[in-house]
C-alpha cells in the first residue's frame, strides 16, 4: 500500500508512479550507497525493493517486498551485497502485476556473463514481443515486461554485448529508463523521447545514476548532468564514461506529470526546480479561476506548493486547513466497513476552529477517479465550512497511461465520462476548476503548449500518445473480435 501520497484509498484514487531506479559503480560499499539513494525515492514505489551488486566476480542479490527500511537497514542485509558495483529498484506494479518475482533487478547469466537491469518505465509493446519470444521457444521466469528486455539482449546475433542491448531496444516501443550491470560496468539509457527520467552524478571517483536529483543530494553526490533522451552511458571499472547515441533523434517528450505530481518538490527536472513549478502552476490557476474566498487550503502534501502560488497570486490567506497524520502505517487494521470508509480521516482531519464558517479554496494536484475528493469535500463541510470550492493543479486527466504510470482504465476515471460540471456535482464542491493545458506548460516555462510539437509527453490530460500502443491496439482488436456476431465477417 501507498502510504508516502496522501488520501491513496481503496480505490487507487492517486496516479503512481511505477518505480525508481538508482546506480552507482566506482563506490566503496556500494550497497549502502544504493540504500541510501532508494530511500530517497521511495515515493516513487513503495510495494517492493530490491538491489544487485557486483564485486568483480560475482553478482549479488537481495529483493523483498516493502520499504527500503524494511529490507536493507541492517549491517547484515548489505554485507550480502559486496562490491563497488550496485543497482537498485522501488516499484509499485503496473506491468506485471505484484510479487517477489517481478521484482527488480532482474539477473540472468548470458553467454558474455551476469546482466542485471533496472527499469523505469513501460513497454507498451512487451505483450508482442513476448508472444514471438515464446514461440521461438523463450521460458519467462517472471511477468514483468523488464524481462522482454533481457530476452532480446540475449538473443541478438550481434556480438558485442553493448551493440546488443541496442539492437534489443530499437524492437521495443514506449519509455525507459535503464541501469544495466554488465561484467565490463554499468551502463544507463533513456528511451529517445526521455519520457521517464534519469540523471547522473559524481560522488568522489565513483559516477551515480538516479531518477531524480533528490537521491543524489541524500548520497551526498554531485549532480553532473541529465541523460539525454536516446543517450547510453557507458562507464567502465576504470572509472572512464563514454557516451552514445545510437538511435535517431527526435523531439524529447519528458512526461509532465514528474512536474504535477510524481517527482519530489526538492528535485530538479527537466533543467527546473519541481517545487518552482508547482507553485507557478498555482499562480496560473489563479489567474484562469479566480475565486471570492477567505482561505486558500491545500491538501496535504502534494497540493501545498501550489496552494502558495494561488495565495500569493489571488491575496487569500494560506492556511493549514487539513492536518496530515504521520503515523498511519501499511499495515494499520481495517475490521470493518465504517472503518476503512473513514480511511481520509485517518490520514487527514480537518482544522475545525480554523475552517468553520468559511469559504474555503480547496487546492489539489489532481482527480483521478474523484471518490476521495468527494471526502475532502464533504470533510471541509463536516467542519463547517460554508463554501467549497475545489481548484486543481492540473487538467483533466481524462486518459490511461501506458508509459509507466498506474492509471485506471478510461471508464474509471471521472474526467474520462464526465464534464467538469458533472465532476463538480459528483465531488458536491461548491465550485470546481482546473488548470488549462497551456497554463500548465507556462508553468514549466514555456509560452503554452506547441500542438504541432508538444515538448511534453501530457497524453494522460490530451489523449495525445508520442508512440505506438501496439499492445492495447491488439488487446481491441480481440475484444472486438470477441464480440462480434457468430456468422459476421472481418472485411
Amino acid at each position: 500500500m501507498n502510504i508516502t501520497h496522501p488520501f491513496v484509498d481503496a480505490d487507487g484514487d492517486k496516479l503512481r508512479e511505477e518505480c525508481g531506479i538508482f546506480g552507482v559503480i566506482g563506490a566503496h560499499e556500494a550497497a549502502a550507497v544504493c540504500a541510501l539513494g532508494l530511500h530517497a525515492l521511495q515515493h516513487r514505489g513503495q510495494e517492493a525493493v530490491g538491489i544487485t551488486s557486483f564485486d568483480g566476480a560475482e553478482f549479488f542479490t537481495r529483493r523483498g517486498l516493502g520499504h527500503v527500511a524494511d529490507n536493507f537497514s541492517s549491517g547484515d542485509s548489505i554485507a550480502e551485497l559486496p562490491g563497488t558495483t550496485a543497482a537498485g529498484h522501488v516499484r509499485y506494479s503496473t506491468t506485471g502485476g505484484a510479487g517477489l518475482r517481478n521484482v527488480q533487478p532482474l539477473y540472468a547469466e548470458l553467454a558474455s556473463g551476469g546482466f542485471a537491469v533496472a527499469h523505469n518505465g513501460n513497454i507498451s509493446n512487451a505483450g508482442h514481443l513476448r508472444g514471438d519470444l515464446v514461440r521461438r521457444g523463450a521460458i519467462f521466469q517472471s511477468t514483468s515486461d523488464t524481462e522482454v528486455i533481457i530476452h532480446l539482449v540475449a538473443t541478438s546475433r550481434y556480438p558485442n554485448l553493448r551493440d546488443k542491448i541496442v539492437d534489443a531496444l530499437r524492437l521495443v516501443e514506449g519509455a525507459y529508463s535503464l541501469i544495466l550491470m554488465t561484467p565490463q560496468g554499468m551502463i544507463a539509457c533513456r528511451d529517445p523521447l526521455g519520457i521517464r527520467p534519469l540523471v547522473m552524478g559524481a560522488l568522489g571517483d565513483a559516477t551515480v545514476f538516479a531518477s531524480e536529483t533528490v537521491a543524489l543530494d541524500v548520497v551526498g553526490a554531485s549532480f553532473t548532468r541529465q541523460i539525454d533522451p536516446g543517450e547510453m552511458v557507458e562507464v567502465d571499472f576504470d572509472g572512464k564514461i563514454t557516451s552514445h547515441r545510437p538511435f535517431a533523434q527526435v523531439a524529447a517528450r519528458p512526461c509532465i506529470f514528474e512536474h504535477v505530481y510524481f517527482s519530489r518538490p526538492d528535485s530538479i527536472f527537466n533543467q527546473r526546480s519541481v517545487y518552482e513549478s508547482r507553485k507557478m502552476i498555482g499562480v496560473e490557476l489563479a489567474k484562469e479561476a479566480p475565486c471570492e474566498a477567505d482561505l486558500v487550503v491545500p491538501v496535504p502534501d502534494s497540493g501545498v506548493p501550489a496552494a502558495i502560488g494561488y495565495s500569493q497570486q489571488s491575496g487569500i490567506p494560506f492556511e493549514l486547513g487539513i492536518i496530515r497524520s504521520h503515523y498511519v502505517g501499511r499495515t494499520f487494521i481495517q475490521p470493518s466497513d465504517s472503518a476503512r470508509n473513514s480511511g481520509v480521516k485517518r490520514k487527514h482531519n480537518a482544522n475545525r476552529a480554523l475552517v468553520e464558517g468559511k469559504k474555503i479554496v480547496l487546492i489539489d494536484d489532481s482527480i483521478v477517479r474523484g471518490t476521495t475528493s468527494l471526502k475532502i469535500v464533504q470533510m471541509m463541510r463536516d467542519a463547517g465550512a460554508r463554501e467549497v470550492h475545489f481548484r486543481v493543479a492540473s487538467p483533466p486527466t481524462g486518459h490511461g497511461c501506458y508509459y509507466g504510470v498506474d492509471t485506471p482504465e478510461r471508464s474509471k476515471l471521472l474526467a474520462g465520462r464526465m464534464d467538469v460540471d458533472a465532476m463538480r456535482e459528483f465531488i458536491q464542491a461548491d465550485s470546481l476548476a482546473f488548470v488549462s493545458i497551456d497554463g500548465l506548460y507556462r508553468a514549466v516555462g514555456l509560452a503554452g503548449r506547441n500542438d504541432a510539437c508538444p515538448q511534453y509527453c501530457d497524453a494522460c490530460f490530451t489523449g495525445d500518445y508520442p508512440t505506438s500502443l501496439t499492445d492495447l491496439g491488439e488487446r481491441h482488436n480481440r475484444e472486438a473480435q470477441l464480440t462480434l456476431p457468430v456468422n459476421s465477417k472481418v472485411a
